[in-house]
């Protein structure tokens, strides 16, 4: 049933499990962490200069800044990723660069720009939310989870 191994088979793992153990990356974790910190640091100190220009250079109210300051940052996202930079900026910052909302527009170009060649509608139009659909569904879903609890809680009398 059980056959012992033989000296070839304990050599051949031997090797395997040294090869496996030669080409699997090793991560920093504090060091990954630090360059996320400082991306998404840097990501937040972009907007909050466009913010504070849009209010104090160009007469915004702090919504209409808001809006603006989103609107360079998405924009500027996706021209990184059309241009195929923003990937650089997410390999050194890893979730520093994926979590703000530069992030989220990044996951809505990428695949466009991916599967352009398979045309507007089964590209483009297909495949544009393959990231971000989950992103949005879960969002909302959790969304609704937390106001039908705070509508409880005031209902009864928790809230």
């Amino acid at each position: 049933m059980n056959e012992p191994k033989s000296r070839q088979q304990l050599d051949l793992e031997k090797d395997y499990k040294e090869y496996v153990k030669k080409i699997t990356p090793t991560h920093n974790l504090y060091l990954q962490m630090l360059k996320a910190f400082i991306t998404g640091g840097v990501i937040c100190t972009i907007g909050q200069g466009l913010l504070t220009f849009a209010k104090q250079q160009l007469g915004m109210d702090q919504d209409m800044a808001g809006s603006f300051c989103s609107l360079i940052l998405v924009l500027t996202s996706v021209l990184l990723t059309g241009f195929n930079l923003y990937s650089s900026i997410v390999k050194f910052g890893g979730a520093g660069a994926l979590v703000p909302i530069t992030g989220f527009a990044n996951s809505v170009a990428a695949p466009a720009v991916e599967f352009k060649k398979e045309g507007q509608v089964f590209g483009i139009g297909c495949k544009i939310f393959t990231i971000a659909g989950p992103v949005i569904l879960y969002g909302i879903f959790t969304s609704w989870v937390l106001g039908l609890i705070y509508w409880a809680g005031k209902c009864l009398g928790w809230l």
